[in-house]
């Protein structure tokens, strides 16, 4: 029997018995209605959301924009206003007032009955989070970058690809024309052989002191928002300057690693792979609750010769974004520019028989047409795991201030035990992140 007249047959059993009062009506994933997780063109994705703080509630209104495509019934976050304005943001544009809301993730993932959840946590979460939702078997829209620590990167492409589901990172450059544009000129050798790469990231925060000690706000569970991070009391950082603080993020490196150092690598078709010796140093604050670097500069050599700048964009030429410098000229991309040292490079036609990249104008829109077909998304899981694996390993070489020396294949440090130990980042108890 085929899994559509199974569904039309579950669909009339269950209408009948609303109708007679034996059942009440409640939301069916589709996942449960079909087999191996494969949707029917014509349905609706079941999804909830886990973190609807700024990003989180910016993905949430884009996902909102395809009520044919999706149906929100829950939302998860440790501050209950959040939460509340989450849930009613769904329930206006959803126009019902069913939206169930969800402090502990645990909870939210064992009760609520899902095809898909977009996620939107402060890094030090991600490991537990993301992992979680991939071994339920739920296809995730995550947010970058991928992880706080190596490690944690490397266990959720772990359980994404042993739960086979669709992951789309939130690296959306891949889904812009321009950057798409300049990487596919590069990789088909419109400036001849690659030398060396610029990735220009946003200049660290300054930010100098220690907010004082406060009250906790109503509606904030703060020690379910440190999670497994170290015990901290609470300063009013939760929501916007975490990124300033490395128990939850490697500032600016770790934030921008996931677009730019993605788009870098995509040009010279490294993606999932990376360099074999990262070097450089940090500056960082000297006093203060804001230990992020202020400044970062680290070098990249890859086993084929070429090497990647990674630096804040004060510090380089061409300033943000991406420059490839080869032997015929230089391609320089960011957000809002492309140009070239000759703008005739720019005209170049890619040829039917040359190298095309993945092609997406629409980043959540080929999430969720990815969840129907089961193909791979335009920022899957194993080219986020590469991004922010180089912005890690050049923190790690400005922390030891040492040059690392790395195997992009084993995925591991060689000959530095001090450097080898900063793959990972404790956990606080009773968090723990199961071993690989």
């Amino acid at each position: 029997m085929s899994v559509q007249h199974n569904r039309r047959k579950f669909l009339k059993q269950a209408t009948s018995l609303v109708a007679s009062g034996i059942i009440l009506p409640q939301l069916i994933p589709s996942t449960a209605l079909g087999m191996g997780g494969r949707l029917a063109p014509s349905d609706r994705i079941v999804m909830g959301c886990i973190g609807t703080g700024d990003q989180g509630n910016s993905n949430l209104e884009d996902f909102l924009t395809r009520l044919k495509q999706v149906q929100f019934v829950a939302v998860c976050d440790v501050d209950s206003n959040h939460s509340r304005d989450a849930k009613n943001l769904i329930d206006k544009a959803q126009k019902s007032t069913d939206c169930r809301t969800h402090e502990d993730y645990r909870e939210f993932l064992e009760t609520e009955k899902l095809d898909a959840v977009s996620i939107a946590l402060p890094d030090h979460w991600h490991g537990l989070i993301y992992t979680a939702a991939a071994n339920k078997k739920l296809d995730v829209y995550g947010e970058k970058p991928l992880a706080r620590s190596i490690y944690d990167s490397k266990a959720i492409v772990h359980a994404v690809q042993k739960n086979n589901i669709v992951w789309q990172t939130g690296s959306w450059q891949r889904s812009t024309a321009n950057f798409r544009r300049a990487a596919e000129l590069v990789i088909n050798g419109r400036i001849g052989k690659i030398i060396s790469i610029d990735a220009g990231l946003p200049d660290g925060n300054r930010g100098v002191g220690t907010p004082p000690v406060q009250e906790v706000p109503a509606g904030l569970n703060w020690e379910m928002w440190l999670g497994p991070a170290p015990k901290s009391p609470y300063r009013g950082t939760c929501h916007q300057s975490w990124r300033w603080i490395l128990d939850y993020s490697g500032g600016q490196l770790t934030d921008w690693a996931g677009h730019h150092i993605d788009i870098a690598q995509w040009g010279i078709g490294m993606e999932r792979s990376g360099p074999v010796e990262i070097s450089g140093k940090g500056t960082y604050p000297r006093e203060g609750l804001y230990n992020t670097p202020v400044e970062y500069d680290f070098n990249c050599r890859y086993e084929n010769g070429i090497t990647m700048r990674v630096a804040n964009h004060s510090r380089l030429k061409h300033m943000k974004g991406v420059v490839w410098y080869g032997e015929k000229g230089w391609i320089h991309v960011d957000r809002g520019v492309l140009e070239a040292s000759d703008p005739k490079i720019l005209q170049e036609v890619i040829g039917e028989n040359e190298i095309h990249l993945y092609k997406s104008d629409d980043h959540i829109g080929n999430f969720l047409e990815c969840i129907k077909s089961r193909k791979e998304t335009a920022a899957p899981v194993e080219i986020a795991h590469r991004s922010i694996s180089i912005g890690l390993l050049g923190e790690i070489a400005m922390t030891t201030e040492q040059p690392v020396i790395w195997d992009p294949k084993k995925e591991e440090i060689i000959g530095n035990p001090i450097a080898s130990r900063l793959i990972t980042r404790p956990y606080r108890k009773p968090w723990e992140l199961p071993s690989l």
